[in-house]
């Protein structure tokens, strides 16, 4: 008996010196792709889509960070796919990118998306529908990708598997970024898998039941 196809297929391609996770995602049923946050390192993005056999259709951003953005504009015209995402607020963010390239050491390139996303819009990739959550604190204008029929979310610098996102930069605001934690991703579900911007994919119940910052029981005590 054959295995079932899964619609959604992820690969992770960590991108920059700053090992971001920039992932590829792509429609079984279509061989349609998107790449989420493709930072840096083209060459090995480009490699990834050709070893998969897949056709890249768009690129989808969760912020407007250097290491996860910094050459989307590029990518784009070279492969004629539009960019959606984030969310408008992070404009400031995408408008310095070159003068961060001196700061962090990395290329940047200041780009236009071609659809800012907002809370409860959607995405396609191919046959796929994902849903979007608009979840600022570590940027202002930070989205999230869900995909509910895989139980799959690429959350970038909100949530990592032990820790949380960074909240000392321009324009963060650590309650907002717990209430985007606590508010969005957790009513996915605790089976949810996730793909953080850096590190390892890890599911939300673990996260609730371990991190350090914002499982159920430290927030409790927190508030209490």
């Amino acid at each position: 008996m054959s295995e079932i196809e899964p619609p959604l297929r992820a690969a992770v391609i960590p991108v920059t010196a700053f090992q971001q996770n920039a992932t590829l995602i792509w429609c079984t049923a279509t061989r349609r792709a998107a790449v989420i946050d493709p930072g840096g390192d083209l060459d090995r993005i480009a490699a990834a889509i050709a070893q998969h056999g897949v056709t890249l259709e768009k690129i989808l951003l969760t912020h407007g960070h250097i290491d996860h953005c910094g050459l989307a504009g590029v990518f784009a015209a070279e492969r004629g796919v539009p960019i959606e995402g984030p969310q408008e607020e992070d404009r400031f963010w995408i408008a310095r990118l070159e003068d961060d390239s001196r700061g962090f050491g990395l290329e940047g390139r200041v780009f236009e998306p071609d659809r800012w996303l907002e809370d409860g819009d959607q995405v396609t990739v191919g046959a796929l529908t994902l849903d979007v959550y608009h979840t600022p604190g570590h940027t202002p204008g930070h989205v999230i990708f869900h995909h509910p029929e895989s139980r799959f979310a690429q959350v970038g610098d909100v949530l990592f598997q032990g820790s949380i996102g960074r909240t000392d930069f321009p324009r963060s605001d650590h309650d907002a970024l717990i209430a985007s934690i606590t508010g969005k991703l957790w009513p996915l579900g605790d089976d949810t898998v996730f793909v953080p911007g850096h590190g390892q994919a890890s599911r939300f119940g673990i996260e609730r039941r371990s991190n350090p910052f914002v499982a159920d029981h430290v927030l409790a005590a927190a508030a209490g």
